[in-house]
């Protein structure tokens, strides 16, 4: 029987350990996305985020017609990427989402409002709630109609 050399065990292990690397997703530090208690902690303030928007007279009006579950599935996961968790956003860009829709600043606020609301529902720390609304405010201009 041939004995391996130290060479080569340990051209094996650093291959072993590239293989492991390559195939396991590096995410972002996702301490962020555990506050809100993972993916099960996100769909509940999405779900309660979106109960207060369709029925804040200030925001309804933007989703007649529009397919709920849809948005929620997109927004859920676009939430969890930008809390380092383990998702892929598959949406559109958010500029292309609003398009059109004529969302000005009164409605853009509400709808922070709302996810603040559903936020201290839900229990969520105040930092992380912090740390979620900073992530998202560089979207505003994206999703505000400037006309």
């Amino acid at each position: 029987m041939r004995t391996l050399s130290r060479l080569s065990i340990h051209f094996m292990l650093t291959m072993s350990a590239l293989a492991v690397t390559i195939s396991t997703p590096a995410f972002a530090d996702d301490s962020l996305y555990r506050q809100f208690g993972g993916k099960k902690g996100i769909e509940h303030v999405i779900d309660d985020f979106y109960d207060r928007m369709l029925d804040d007279p200030r925001t309804k009006s933007f989703f007649d017609g529009a397919s709920i579950p849809h948005i929620e599935k997109m927004l859920n996961q676009q939430f969890c990427a930008l809390m380092g968790g383990p998702c892929v956003y598959t949406g559109r860009s958010m500029k292309r989402t609003h398009e059109g829709l004529g969302i000005d600043g009164k409605a853009f606020a509400a709808g922070i409002d709302d996810l603040k609301q559903a936020m201290q529902k839900n229990h969520i720390p105040v930092d992380a709630q912090n740390k979620l609304l900073a992530k998202l405010m560089p979207m505003a201009h994206d999703i505000q109609d400037r006309r």
